[in-house]
């Protein structure tokens, strides 16, 4: 990704678990179709990840579990926070996904929101869920890599 369309995205939120909860595979880029007061909420930044996922259905597909609060300065009117959402994608791309889903243990797991060129725009994962086991083991990888990061920057200190 290049400097300039980093600089045309704007970044709402993450889903911090999707990486430790699941094995990440292949990821893309979906639009959103959002009502007024969801786009005013989100360039807010009130909006959370946590527990959502995507499914196909009919040809199509759709982001559900996703919460955008209400937003606040309306009278009326306001959306249902965790409404499902039609996502856009093109038709290849959502048979594709639709049979990689139907496999077993593959989900389509949101990773982020964030707006591109004023569009609101979800990044999907295609994943695997992670067992106890490969959890551990990346907890212990971590704290590992903090301890060596942690001693190398303790002995540059010293000199």
């Amino acid at each position: 990704m290049s400097a300039k369309e980093r600089q045309s995205e704007s970044a709402i939120c993450r889903n911090r678990k999707a990486s430790f909860e699941y094995e990440l595979g292949e990821r893309y880029e979906a639009g959103l179709v959002l009502t007024g007061t969801e786009v005013k909420s989100l360039r807010m930044g009130k909006a959370s990840l946590i527990d959502a996922y995507a499914r196909t259905s009919h040809g199509e597909c759709f982001l559900v579990g996703a919460h955008i609060s209400p937003y606040s300065q309306t009278y009326y009117g306001n959306h249902d926070p965790l409404r499902k959402r039609k996502l856009l994608l093109h038709a290849k791309e959502i048979k594709r996904l639709d049979g990689k889903t139907r496999e077993r243990g593959q989900s389509l797991i949101p990773l982020r929101l964030y707006f591109k060129n004023g569009k609101a725009k979800v990044e999907l994962a295609l994943a695997r869920g992670k067992k106890t086991h490969d959890k551990r083991h990346a907890i212990r990888e971590a704290d590992s890599k903090r301890e060596m990061s942690r001693t190398a920057a303790e002995y540059n200190r010293r000199g």
